[in-house]
């Protein structure tokens, strides 16, 4: 059973900077695609970024293209997500999420981790 494990959240100031990791661990029965997702409170959780397993195509929600960095590293099965220049508004709990096969995707997340806290002070 694949699991998912997040670090690197924290309280941070404005312009600051973060760096999340996911660790996937047990069976992954293949290639595989990652993604960050966030959830602030009171709204509904949104896309971020995505890799795909080769780490060449990435995506990212547009407010963050610039300032935030998703990367892996397939030989210890983490994924990162470098946060740089954040606002409050940034302020989330962020997600890692997995799904089988090789692309990168906006959607259909097969499992999800169980988050780790983002504050950003202004």
């Amino acid at each position: 059973q694949v699991q998912l494990v997040e670090s690197g959240g924290g309280l941070v100031q404005a312009g600051g900077s973060l760096r999340l990791s996911c660790a996937v661990s047990g069976r992954t029965f293949g290639d595989y695609s990652m993604g960050w997702f966030r959830q602030a409170p009171g709204k509904e959780r949104e896309f971020v970024a995505a890799i795909s397993w080769s780490g060449g195509t990435t995506y990212y929600k547009d407010s963050v293209k610039g300032r935030f960095t998703i990367s892996r590293d397939n030989a210890k099965d983490t994924v990162y997500l470098q946060m740089n220049a954040l606002k409050p508004e940034d302020t989330a709990v962020y997600y890692c999420a997995y799904r089988l096969g090789s692309r990168a995707s906006y959607y259909q997340y097969d499992l999800w981790g169980q988050g780790t806290q983002v504050t950003v002070s202004s």
